[in-house]
């Protein structure tokens, strides 16, 4: 009775410090990790243990930061039950939220809630060593004698052994079940780290599923008859649970917190850009007035008087309001934009395209009873600087009331502190006026269809100057490749909320200014040229500058088109034929087509359209070129700010991107 009774004690004792560690226990969750979107596992995953509610936990009042920057902690990611090693990068006083970054590069944003110290992780325990000294020494006081039924030790040491290779066997084939791609399932939602595979194979997949057949009949004889406690059977439902909650989940993005990295020149850059914009505008269409349009030529400054006119202000402030009052139209359909860091999608009105048609019915019955369109062409300054006027009001009311939006509905590039800097780059994300949305209104409409009246008014105003029957060739070409432009621009309307001006910048004074004024009135310079600098082209040169045009446009919208569709539907069967890289975002990396020749084919084609636009002006001057300068600094530079956030999102999957695809924009050189 003694020995018994010991035995029952060491036992008793046994279990119940199994059960005080089995919470601090964390149960192999690698099956279920590997069908998630989460970042690179580190080797040690586990689950904290239970807080140990002591005397000085009920004294002492929680500091109001737990965690320092650069500190190493152990991260849960959102949705799951899951911790990784992450670094701990900034914290939001505001927000009260940890910017965290895992392993693989993926930053978050995590409360303190879902962040513990390397501390309170604690590695499983052998089952073994959660033995008592005392059962261990009553097995050995056991007596030696054994039942005819009881087999030999050596027989038992081999049963042992071949259950343990059962049991990792079936570890084995639960491992490689789990993480068996479905032909119809999508890379991107089991993405752990980098992949060894960026396409979908389903040959492979059935090859495999045939080899692994007797194994899986074995584990199907093995899991109906072996004997397994319930708590194994609630650590197994534990892992098939977090496998669907990794499947289901979608990380969330951090709420915009303070802008660190400043661009543009941080604040003295960016205010002296605020006056180097409109002053670059006023210089060039000066120089364009010039009967020697040089640069060595520097024009006059006119008189500050002259370059104010209340009938051309009028006539910009009434154009606005015709295009919102066409944006408003209850026509064409309402589409969701991309989620926000809080999770919501706004809802977009995609009308451009009748907004085009209205304009152009408005605009054939004022030649009807024969407005003088070449009004603006007389008054191009006028109207120039009643545009920046209106842009810079519009800048400062934007300002003013994004003082009063809530922190998650500001923009992550212009949330520094300065003033300077967030006026210019804007305050607020999204700034809306009910249902209408200021930013994604002036992106498209007011400059964009602008600029098509404006070369119109310079073809009518050329013909009237020169005396001509019909415009000149060069005219017809300017006019009909940028034509072209705005129509797929709106046609394509609803692409253009992916870009980095809907999705990452503000609206401040950079896209107002720019969306307003120097869209319209710098990108309609050659056909403003034109018309005091008439350049006569052949034929053959009209046929080969339109094949270039054409070469262009071509890459630009597949390249496009391909970006778009695969972001909307990544499962279209007519997207098949790409290979990707999945991310830990859920979203993929493309490696074929245009996105594998360059990284940013749509910038080479839209420079190649560029180039096609300036050539009908000749080669006396450079200053029609300006537009083709202006745009590949423009667009190297956003291929800068591309590549950093890039970077910082998508981790190791965008550098095993750029492995891939070496070059930026132009093939072999850059």
């Amino acid at each position: 009775m003694g020995a018994v009774g010991g035995r029952e004690r060491g036992r008793g004792r046994a279990r119940g410090r199994y059960r005080r560690s089995a919470g601090r226990l964390f149960p192999s969750a690698e099956s279920g990790a590997r069908s998630g979107p989460a970042p690179a596992a580190p080797r040690n995953r586990l689950r904290p243990g239970p807080a140990r509610a002591g005397t000085r936990d009920r004294v002492w009042k929680m500091p109001s930061r737990k965690f320092a920057d650069g500190e190493v902690v152990m991260g849960r990611w959102p949705g799951s039950v899951l911790y990784y090693e992450v670094q701990v990068t900034s914290y939001d006083d505001v927000a009260h939220l940890y910017t965290v970054k895992y392993k693989d590069g993926t930053e978050l944003a995590l409360k303190e809630s879902d962040i513990r110290s390397q501390s309170s992780f604690k590695h499983r325990k052998s089952q073994s060593s959660s033995s008592s000294p005392s059962r261990r020494s009553s097995s050995r006081s056991r007596s030696r004698s054994r039942s005819p039924g009881r087999p030999a030790r050596g027989r038992r040491r081999s049963a042992s052994q071949s259950r343990e290779h059962k049991d990792d066997k079936k570890k084995t084939i639960q491992e490689t079940s789990l993480a068996l791609p479905k032909p119809s399932e999508n890379n991107t939602k089991r993405y752990n780290g980098e992949p060894e595979s960026t396409e979908k194979n389903d040959t492979s997949c059935i090859v495999l599923e045939q080899k692994l057949k007797p194994d899986l009949e074995v584990k199907r004889v093995l899991e109906q008859y072996s004997l397994r406690s319930r708590k194994d059977d609630k650590k197994k439902e534990e892992i098939y649970s977090e496998k669907k909650t990794f499947v289901a989940v979608k990380p969330i993005e951090k709420v915009p917190t303070k802008t660190k990295e400043l661009e543009f020149g941080g604040r003295i850059g960016t205010f002296m850009m605020i006056f180097l914009l409109p002053a670059t505008v006023l210089y060039l269409l000066l120089m364009c007035k010039q009967d020697d349009p040089s640069l060595l030529n520097f024009p006059p400054l006119p008189a500050l008087e002259s370059l104010w006119e209340g009938k051309a202000f009028g006539i910009f402030v009434l154009w606005f309001l015709l295009q919102a009052v066409f944006h408003l139209l209850p026509i064409g359909k309402v589409v969701e934009g991309l989620p926000l860091s809080n999770g919501r999608r706004l809802q977009y009105r995609i009308n451009g395209f009748y907004a085009f048609i209205l304009t152009a019915a408005v605009v054939g019955v004022l030649l009807y009873f024969e407005f003088e369109l070449h009004y603006l062409y007389d008054h191009f300054m006028q109207f120039a600087v009643s545009a920046a006027a209106f842009a810079l009001a519009l800048s400062v009311y934007l300002y003013v009331r994004s003082l009063k939006a809530p922190e998650e509905e500001l923009a992550p590039g212009g949330n520094s502190g300065y003033f300077i800097y967030d006026f210019f780059i804007g305050h607020e994300l999204n700034p809306r006026i009910g249902s209408f949305d200021l930013k994604y209104f002036c992106e498209l409409r007011p400059g964009l269809i602008g600029w098509v009246v404006i070369n119109l008014a310079m073809l009518l105003a050329e013909m009237k100057i020169h005396n001509l029957s019909v415009p000149s060739l060069s005219m017809i070409l300017v006019n009909s490749f940028q034509l072209l432009y705005v129509v797929d621009a709106l046609w394509n309307e609803e692409a253009v909320l992916t870009t980095m001006d809907i999705t990452h910048d503000g609206f401040g004074f950079m896209l107002a200014f720019g969306d307003l004024v120097w869209v319209p009135f710098v990108y309609s310079l050659q056909a403003f040229y034109l018309v005091g600098h008439p350049t006569t082209i052949t034929w053959p040169i009209a046929v080969a500058i339109t094949v270039l045009n054409c070469v262009g446009y071509y890459i630009f919208r597949s390249a496009n088109s391909q970006k778009n569709n695969f972001r909307r539907n990544p499962a279209d069967p007519k997207l098949a034929n790409l290979k990707f890289i999945p991310t830990a975002t859920g979203k993929g990396l493309l490696v074929t087509g245009w996105w594998g020749f360059v990284r940013h084919p749509n910038y080479l084609g839209d420079i190649i359209m560029a180039l096609a636009w300036s050539l009908p002006c000749g080669f006396n001057h450079i200053l029609p070129y300006f537009y083709v300068i202006y745009f590949i600094c423009l667009l190297v530079h956003r291929e800068a700010r591309d590549e950093h956030h890039c970077k910082q999102k998508y981790g190791l999957a965008w550098e095993r991107y750029c492995q891939r695809v070496p070059y930026r924009i132009f093939p072999y050189i850059y």
